[in-house]
């Protein structure tokens, strides 16, 4: 795997103040991590669309244009804020397992589990939110119709999209599982290898699927002739789809977590992501630390050791509220962080081993951030787990299936495939959503807002931990985005870091404290920002220098 060059991919766009300043910005920005989803919501805002219009347009482009990343095959959280009253929501288009599952279907007869099950071909796919999240979020919170929304994608996949560099490195992961279903080596390789760069990814069945969703809706996916397609391929090729799980599968609007850290109001995924919880628990074990006066190794064992206590909690606690309860306000509450912080010392790393362990009792994601002229912001997570999915692309339909199946836990203590521990609070069952990782997120400091998110896998939470901590430093989106980072997740039992993070000094000083490292040999993330300063009239936007995404302000007037 080769390390992405870091040339010309950062776009920060500083607007001139326009001498209007207050409540709603002097124009809009998006940040996406491709240049053409990134045009679509463009596209959609000169159209006269708000901000869930173009990220309709952008999930919609993504699900197109990186393959690898997203799809209507799969799923997302997607965090939405309301100008004219401030209104608050989380568009839970998570994934659901269908109903012919349950928790001991990926372990053989012997109870272990079986290599690759929850990972290939169509097996591994639960029930894809995404098409239903287009149509909720233009039918309830958009200006223009779903045809104008769902036009860009439409048109990219007809036309095609150029393969690029990034496109390359993810086909390298999953080459011989697409190699394994004729439908999708016919649509994303060549002849059975990589297509050469620049080469068109033409995808005509997708985007006459893409068109039946525009002119019928939710029921041009979730039912009739589509969903039979899905059903009989899915089913054929040895998946447990059925008509009535499509036609069952439905959006969720839950409460976003919001999280008040020192001058910071923070608003994130809620459950069934544990990104909103994590944040909290991290945050406020940091709280009564000024991590600005800390040396630089102390700084980082303070925040890792933060970071394992929040994963551990994950394993423990979190799956699907609406099957295994919520427990946020416990989780963030003062007895039980105080209980966390309890043994945390700056002299010493914590040993995971001493903490309760779990029992029975994504650069291969994506994210986008938008603002519009009136203060509407979306930031959205979206996924179809691991690099192309389960590589399994349903005959006729162009749809891309997920593999999130393997977020469940396949038993409690059994990690997944980013190494994430699970308990029985996230065993397989019908109809369940399996617990996630993504984290959009809202910040909030005085006259700054603050959108971001990254893809990841595990580490998406603790990324976007680092970015806000940035922010809360008064930073630029652009530094966000950019700096090195480093993460924790309790098991395995050490630090991870990208190459030039740590200097020889911090890493031997970690070292002495107790910590376990174990350098990347890659970068890792694709974080989205913008920041908007209320009081002065600037937007700022940032696409992360590691990927090939664009951030855009634009100009425009008030409606």
């Amino acid at each position: 795997m080769t390390t992405p060059r870091l040339i010309l991919l950062l776009v920060i766009l500083l607007l001139p103040v326009s001498g209007q300043t207050g409540q709603t910005p002097p124009g809009a920005a998006v940040a996406t991590a491709h240049p053409m989803a990134t045009e679509a919501a463009r596209e959609i805002l000169d159209r006269g669309g708000n901000a869930f219009d173009a990220a309709v347009a952008a999930t919609a482009s993504l699900a197109v244009v990186e393959p690898y990343s997203s799809g209507i095959g799969g799923g997302g959280f997607w965090l939405l804020h309301r100008a004219e009253d401030g209104f608050e929501v989380m568009v839970d288009g998570r994934e659901t397992a269908p109903g012919e599952a349950h928790s001991e279907m990926y372990l053989d007869d012997d109870g272990e589990p079986i290599a690759g099950a929850s990972l290939n071909g169509p097996l591994a796919a639960g029930i894809p939110g995404t098409p239903a999240a287009l149509v909720h979020i233009t039918e309830r919170y958009g200006r223009l119709s779903l045809a104008e929304n769902l036009a860009p994608a439409i048109r990219q996949a007809r036309n095609g999209f150029p393969v690029d560099r990034q496109y390359l490195r993810m086909i390298g992961f999953r080459k011989s599982v697409l190699n394994e279903w004729p439908d999708a080596a016919a649509v994303f390789l060549l002849d059975g290898d990589a297509p050469r760069e620049g080469h068109l990814i033409r995808q005509p069945d997708l985007a006459r699927t893409l068109e039946r969703v525009a002119e019928q809706g939710h029921d041009g996916f979730y039912r009739g002739p589509l969903a039979e397609q899905l059903v009989k391929a899915t089913r054929d090729a040895g998946g447990i789809w059925s008509l009535d799980d499509l036609a069952d599968y439905s959006i969720v609007e839950r409460e976003p977590t919001v999280i008040h850290y020192r001058d910071l109001r923070i608003a994130a995924a809620g459950l069934p992501s544990a990104g909103g919880i994590a944040l909290g628990t991290m945050l406020g074990l940091l709280q009564d630390y000024s991590l600005d006066q800390l040396e630089p190794a102390t700084r980082v064992h303070l925040i890792a050791e933060t970071m394992r206590r929040a994963y551990r909690d994950r394993s423990l606690f979190l799956g699907d509220p609406d099957f295994a309860g919520d427990p946020t306000e416990k989780l963030l509450g003062v007895e039980h962080l105080a209980l966390l912080g309890s043994d945390l010392t700056l002299d010493r790393a914590t040993d995971s081993g001493d903490l309760p362990a779990p029992d029975d009792g994504g650069e291969d994601t994506t994210h986008f951030s938008i603002i519009d002229v009136e203060g509407n912001r979306v930031s959205a997570t979206l996924s179809i787990n691991y690099p192309f999915g389960s590589g399994f692309l349903a005959t006729g339909t162009g749809v891309l299936l997920n593999n999130e199946m393997d977020d469940f836990a396949i038993r409690p203590g059994e990690p997944n495939v980013y190494g994430l521990i699970g308990g029985s609070n996230n065993l397989v069952e019908p109809g369940k959503r399996p617990l996630s990782s993504m984290t959009p997120a809202f910040v909030e400091s005085g006259d700054r807002v603050g959108i971001l998110g990254s893809p990841g896998g595990s580490r998406i939470i603790t990324q976007v931990l680092l970015g806000i901590l940035a922010f809360a430093e008064d930073t630029p989106p652009a530094e966000w985005v950019a700096r090195p980072r480093f993460h924790h997740q309790y098991l395995p039992d050490r630090i991870q870091y990208e190459p030039g993070t740590f200097d020889s000094e911090t890493k031997a000083e970690l070292e002495s404290l107790g910590h376990a490292l174990e350098p990347m040999t890659r970068q890792y993330g694709d974080m989205q920002a913008i920041l908007w300063h209320r009081a002065d009239g600037i937007l700022r936007a940032a696409s992360d220098p590691r990927g090939i995404g664009s951030a855009v302000v634009i100009d425009r007037e008030r409606p």
